[in-house]
């Protein structure tokens, strides 16, 4: 099995497509209190940081206060409560890059900015062989880059970083691997680019699943 005995893995742009279903909540949101609906393609830069900075980034320019943020969040949910699965989808091949790690032995985890109960449920769905554990957002444990999820993750997987690969698609995921002494490892069928991998500290980029089966 080599050195490595699990692998973390960020969940919206890596494990699944979330991009139509979170800008559709945002836009729903936007629109509640007058404000206009944003591209699609903008959420690839707006994600990433949790649900309060996707909005921020979603405002016009000096709009943001803590009491708006906190107005446009409950819309949100109000909203992505009940279609946060209407178009997302499993990335193609990731199912069964899943399976073929935890057949091999591998512990398989997911640590990700996303609520954790929403997080869980679109995973049952779309993961039939499922996740040792998942881990989300939490209101007592900063947000990534932070390592802390991260590192609980691990203690309770019962592993070292040392021995775990972090698998994420933007300069976040990258950061928090780094931050947490794991092995950042990017992928590019994800929201973010080559260049914001490797400025983060990405060691190896991949463009299909199959490629991280040959870093074991």
């Amino acid at each position: 099995m080599g050195k490595y005995k699990a692998v973390l893995f960020d969940l919206d742009g890596t494990l699944i497509n979330t991009l139509e279903d979170l800008a559709d909540a945002t836009n729903y949101a936007l629109n509640r209190l007058g404000f206009e609906s944003r591209p699609v393609e903008n959420f690839r830069y707006y994600a990433g940081n949790g649900i309060a900075v996707m909005i921020e980034r979603a405002l016009p320019e000096n709009t943001a206060t803590p009491q708006l943020i906190e107005q446009l969040k409950k819309h949100f949910f109000d909203y992505y409560g009940v279609h946060y699965a209407d178009k997302t989808a499993a990335y193609k091949g990731m199912p069964e890059l899943v399976g073929a790690l935890r057949r091999k032995g591998l512990k398989v985890a997911v640590v990700t900015n996303k609520e954790e109960n929403i997080a869980k449920t679109i995973l049952n769905k779309l993961y039939p062989e499922g996740f040792d554990l998942i881990f989300g957002q939490r209101d007592d444990v900063p947000p990534k880059p932070d390592p802390t999820l991260a590192l609980m993750a691990m203690k309770e997987l019962g592993v070292e970083p040392e021995e775990c690969i972090f698998v994420g698609d933007s300069g976040v995921d990258i950061e928090t691997a780094v931050n947490s002494g794991t092995l950042p490892v990017g992928v590019l069928w994800g929201f973010r680019d080559e260049r914001e991998l490797r400025q983060n500290g990405a060691k190896h980029i991949i463009s299909t699943p199959e490629e991280l089966l040959n870093l074991l």
